[in-house]
This record gives C-alpha cells, structure tokens and sequence, in this order.
C-alpha cells in the first residue's frame, strides 16, 4: 500500500479535518518510501497538516507515522486538563507541540507497554482515556475507533462520522482523487 493509500485508509478523518491526529502504521513497498514521505509532508504541509515518524521498526522496518493539524494539536495539548493530565503521567513542561511529540516518541521507543496517554494526541476523550487505563480496557460502554468509558451515544455519532469519512474518501480516491483534493485545509 502507497503511503497515500495508508493516509486515505488510516487517517481520512484528520484529513477531513474532523480529528486532530492520526496514528497507523505502515510497512514500506520498495525503496522509494523517503521520497514518497517527503513530498506527502511537503504536500500536506502546505495544508496546515504535520506528517512525522514516531517509531520505526529495524527489525521489520516498520513505522509509526503520525499525522496531524497543527492548530488542532496545539488546541489539545493547551487544555489545561490534557495538559495536567501529561504533566501526570510523566511528562515535562514543553513550549511546543514538537517537544511534546518528541517526548511521546520517546515513550514509544523506551516504554514496555505502549503509552495509553497516546490518546490526547489523538483527540479522544480525557474520560475515556482515563477510563481505559482505570479498567485496563475492560467494562467499556462502547468500542470502536476506541473504548469509550463515557456517553456512548456521542461516541456513537462521532465513530459513525469517521467511518462514513473513510468510506467517502476511500471512493473518491479509487476514482481518481489525490490526496491534495482530498485534504480540507487548516
């Protein structure tokens, strides 16, 4: 799968501009995939959109890759709830949403467990965040995009919104639509 494939299939929601970030992974096709990560962060980069590698794998050569909104992810970690919520979990002060990122990448690389607290950076509910963690991911209200430990009604809607995104931006691009096209500016 081409990287534009993986950004429409794993993050057409945060292309749409419904969700701050997205996270997948993706095991590159060839040698060309520097290139091919270049020029899409060039792209959505003139769009408002940060692409970056959290973690990659040497021994399948994998990786994480990150995508989001800059002004969305600058919302979120501003929060003071989020903020004092990473604050807790062991994080340091950061001034920017990079030092904050390079911190989670960090987490990913030296942590056992993957860190649950990856979900601020993904824009899910602190509660459901907390509440995975608290439950170790049993006795949740409703599972989709994530475990939901809060309203399932408004995680309903909200998961039933990115589904439909998915499959919107799944069909335009099997009929020919770029990436560029597809990307709501930020």
């Amino acid at each position: 799968m081409s990287l534009n494939a993986a950004l429409i299939e794993h993050a057409a929601p945060t292309l749409a501009g419904l969700k701050p970030a997205s996270l997948f992974r993706v095991q590159p096709e060839g040698s060309d995939f520097g290139a091919q990560f270049l020029a899409c962060k060039e792209e959505l980069a003139r769009r408002g959109l940060a692409l970056t590698l959290l973690k990659g794998c040497r021994r399948t050569g994998a990786y994480l890759v990150y995508l989001y909104r800059r002004r969305g992810l600058e919302e979120v970690l501003a929060q003071p709830e989020h903020r004092a919520f990473l604050l807790e979990m062991g994080y340091t002060p950061w001034e920017d949403v990079r030092g904050c990122l390079r911190q989670l990448a960090a987490r990913l690389c030296l942590e056992e467990d993957f860190p649950h607290e990856i979900g601020v950076f993904l824009g899910y509910p602190l509660e459901d965040i907390r509440g995975f963690m608290a439950h170790k991911g049993k006795n949740y209200t409703l599972c989709g995009c994530w475990k939901c430990y809060g309203d399932p009604r408004e995680a309903a809607r909200t998961f039933r919104a990115f589904q439909d995104c998915t499959r919107d931006y799944r069909r335009r691009f099997r009929r020919g639509a770029t990436l560029a096209q597809l990307i709501v500016a930020a």
